[in-house]
């Protein structure tokens, strides 16, 4: 008995499998299809969705493009002509926009490992970095403009979003494991920050980053991981006796949904908890909103974490 080969139109996806080929949240890849018509899942028997390639490929543009700052009401709805126009437009600019000689030299061979998927070299690269610069140059020097190397190069299709996951992987190893290192055992130091990121935001390696940061300051953090629901957040404040929420965002979200999460949230902590958000959410730093404070460069820890002592 011999068995039929698929082609690609007559492939399908689950939405959890959608959410891993994308990395596009299963909640947020349902509200673009009321709000915006895509995308246009088909039902199989048990009247789950499944998405056929081309739509998970678009999906993928997509994803690129938010990555790139593009905000889901502007760019959802495009056909697959508006989409590479798009990203023709963000490969162009990222050309022009010259990465230091230094910093190509130094990130240059660790992007090719990714590309060539030598992890157990990558890692033992990064764990000589860190042990020449420090946990903290390391990451302000490798890991922060690292990443966005590698969101530039999935951008412009250099690489796939498994080699994007396989970074991300070996970058959080080497950072839990020198964080756990450097990290207080006195839990009573202060400010005490809850870190974590609100529902359909899936991205936690910036904010890996800050808690290192924090840690080095001397602060205890807490980490909820990714996607906690807004009311957990507030009983884990509390619960935890938070003096600082931190959140990062993406720009998964339109800029209505993240102002409106973060006046819930503002409304529901207590006044002396203070909150503190960052990512490449371009609406945080567009319009701040009144008791938050939006971090858009990791060199700006220091300086937030001192303001808070000094208010005390």
């Amino acid at each position: 008995m011999t068995s039929t080969p698929h082609t690609q139109s007559e492939i399908s996806l689950s939405i959890a499998a959608v959410e891993r080929e994308t990395g596009i949240a299963k909640d947020t890849l349902r509200v673009w299809e009321k709000r915006y018509g895509f995308p246009q899942p088909l039902r199989d028997a048990s009247d789950d969705r499944r998405y056929p390639f081309d739509q998970v490929q678009r999906l993928k543009r997509i994803r690129r493009l938010l990555d790139a700052g593009y905000r889901p009401g502007k760019i959802v709805h495009l056909d697959d002509v508006a989409l590479d126009d798009f990203l023709d437009s963000v490969n162009y600019l990222s050309k022009t926009d010259v990465m230091p000689a230094s910093s190509v030299q130094l990130l240059e061979p660790m992007l090719q490992l990714i590309e060539t998927h030598r992890d157990a070299e990558l890692r033992e690269t990064m764990q000589l970095q860190l042990m020449r610069t420090g946990l903290a140059g390391f990451v302000h020097d490798i890991a922060a403009p690292l990443t966005t190397a590698v969101g530039e190069a999935w951008a412009q299709g250099r690489f796939e979003i498994f080699e994007e996951h396989l970074y991300t992987e070996v970058v959080t190893n080497v950072l839990r494991r020198n964080l756990e290192a450097v990290r207080r055992t006195d839990s009573d130091a202060r400010p005490k920050v809850l870190l974590t990121t609100v529902p359909q935001e899936l991205h936690g390696l910036g904010l890996l980053m800050v808690e290192s940061l924090l840690t080095l300051e001397g602060c205890t953090c807490i980490s909820l991981g990714t996607q906690t629901p807004l009311s957990d957040i507030v009983r884990a404040a509390a619960a935890c006796d938070a003096d600082v929420v931190a959140l990062s965002y993406t720009n998964v979200h339109s800029a209505a949904v993240v102002h409106r999460s973060l006046s819930d949230l503002r409304q529901a902590l207590p006044g002396q908890t203070w909150i503190w958000v960052g990512g490449s959410c371009a609406s945080l730093y567009q319009k701040p909103l009144q008791g938050i404070t939006a971090l858009n460069d990791l060199g700006g820890v220091s300086a937030l974490v001192a303001s808070w002592r000094s208010a005390q």
